[in-house]
């Protein structure tokens, strides 16, 4: 069977700026525990709520072994075969 495929990144850079005064970590991370436990599963959720009005393409997670921390990949898939 013949294969393609392309890549496609679409990168989220996460950064917070403190006073002068800041002693480092004095809001344990608040910031960043909120991108992972609201903001990142409301976008996920985004995506496939899109995708899925594309019944001809399929999209599933991929883990390749890196934190999802870290890296999501969503494979989207097009089958001409059947």
């Amino acid at each position: 069977m013949f294969h393609e495929e392309k890549g496609f990144a679409l990168r989220f850079s996460l950064e917070a700026r403190f006073p002068e005064n800041y002693e480092g970590e004095e809001d344990d991370y608040a910031w960043l525990k909120r991108w992972e436990s609201e903001i990142k599963p409301e976008v996920l959720k985004s995506i496939f709520v899109l995708l899925r009005r594309h019944p001809d393409l399929k999209a599933y997670v991929r883990n390749r072994g890196i934190s999802a921390e870290e890296e999501i990949e969503i494979v989207i898939e097009k089958d001409f075969s059947i």
